[in-house]
């Protein structure tokens, strides 16, 4: 006997929709007292049943009358059950067998109402949002008592499954993305620990303007390996690396070599933000204000080579009173200015002075995973993580001043050019001499 009780997609065409159904208001009357959604559930359960029985009278014919051409026969009632506000709940669904002898034939209505996959959604939306799976029954809609009592699904270990699953298939999907079709022109990275587990992710801005959460890997810490890891992966999945890119980082040596590792040219940005706060911990608190704000100043300034300027002047002032503030301003400066180099319209220019845009996603993803305290393996970071990122993707917008992307490509590829002039002028000094 093939029996067909669950089914990932169904065609809606193939129900057999009656002009006219009617509702038994007295076997709902008790639900008025409970709320208007326990009424429509009521209902809805009547007009299920009907729906049912007119896809079983189309493969049948009318109940009590023979038709020697049709092609299935009612063979009775079985226990059944259909998803309901994120719970199932137990139905009687009706049989219908082939005259041919082949089995059980599907009904159209039950297949369609049998379906899981909402349960697995709502279950991983709920938990996202922040409720726990201890709590989940108290965020699902009021069904009736009646419905509620019989429903099933909504267990710990139940909704724990689902959850599993849905980070599973979300994990899956984005490490699995095509990536060819993107033409980025900035790549931003960073790591978020969950626990003891270190996920570095990656986040992509197209010419477009618009953000793409590109992949992930779990590492004890962000080493070159992990960075170079996740950037292979990338590669493997499309991405075009051989085009000049901006690679927008946290200051991380690691996430620096990494990238030049896997990019033909990239050009590397060092985070302005992580700068003032790495200098800002080698002050003591008195001089945090004053040495922050001319920082600031100077990494507004008009040019690179004035931002530069200041930012030596600076060091020089604390070579003598706080030397490690002095060797954390001298260490990258050049790739800090180099949204300054690249001489971007203002707009565009805050937005890639920082990594805020891939540190928005990863708070994202930490905030939706509040609840868990207790972390598994690395795996489950990674799932957590995963569902984290694209949930965070619904959220995205275009990035500020995304009209002047086309120039940041302009101004990327004349950079990796100069570059390569300077290091063909360089190596033939070097063989003359």
């Amino acid at each position: 006997m093939v029996k067909k009780y669950q089914m990932n997609e169904f065609d809606t065409s193939a129900l057999a929709v009656p002009e006219r159904v009617s509702v038994a208001m007295a076997e709902i009357a008790a639900d008025m007292r409970e709320g208007l959604l326990a009424l429509a559930v009521g209902a809805g359960l009547q007009v299920m049943a009907q729906l049912m029985e007119a896809d079983v009278t189309a493969v049948c014919g009318p109940r009590g009358k023979h038709d020697p051409d049709r092609a299935a026969t009612r063979h009775g009632t079985g226990r059944g059950s259909l998803t309901l506000g994120g719970r199932r709940v137990p139905v009687r669904r009706p049989r219908v067998r082939a005259t041919d002898g082949t089995g059980e034939v599907s009904v159209p209505a039950y297949e369609l109402f049998n379906g899981t996959e909402l349960l697995g959604k709502m279950a991983m939306e709920r938990m996202l949002g922040g409720l726990s799976t201890r709590r989940y029954p108290m965020g699902l809609e009021p069904v009736g008592q009646a419905v509620q009592e019989s429903s099933r699904s909504t267990s710990k270990s139940a909704v724990s499954r689902r959850f599993v699953a849905m980070t599973e298939t979300a994990l899956a999907d984005l490490l699995g993305k095509d990536l060819s079709g993107l033409d980025l022109v900035a790549v931003m990275i960073d790591g978020v620990y969950f626990a003891e587990h270190l996920c570095v992710v990656a986040l992509g801005i197209d010419i477009e303007g618009t953000k793409h959460p590109l992949g992930l890997v779990e590492g004890s810490t962000e080493n070159t390996t992990v960075v170079k890891s996740l950037l292979t992966g990338l590669r493997d999945r499309g991405l075009d690396t051989t085009r000049p890119v901006l690679a927008v980082l946290d200051g991380a040596k690691a996430l620096a070599a990494g990238v030049k590792e896997v990019f033909d040219h990239p050009v590397i940005a060092r985070c302005q933000l992580h700068k003032l706060r790495n200098v800002r911990d080698h002050l003591p608190e008195n001089m945090r204000g004053p040495v922050t704000k001319r920082m600031r100043k100077a990494y507004h300034a008009d040019s690179a080579l004035a931002a530069e300027a200041q930012l030596v002047a600076l060091a020089k002032e604390l070579d003598k009173t706080h030397p490690g503030a002095a060797g954390s301003l001298r260490e990258g400066m050049a790739e800090t200015l180099i949204v300054l180099r690249l001489d971007l319209p203002p707009t565009l220019a805050r937005t890639l002075r920082s990594t805020n845009a891939v540190e928005s996603m990863i708070s994202i993803s930490r905030d939706h995973s509040r609840n868990v305290t207790r972390w598994r393996d690395g795996q489950m970071a990674l799932r957590w993580c995963a569902a984290g990122m694209l949930e965070a993707s619904k959220q995205f917008r275009r990035v500020n001043g995304h009209l002047h992307l086309p120039a940041l490509r302009a101004a990327l590829e004349a950079h990796v050019a100069a570059e390569t002039v300077g290091a063909a002028c360089n190596t033939q000094d070097v063989s003359a001499a």
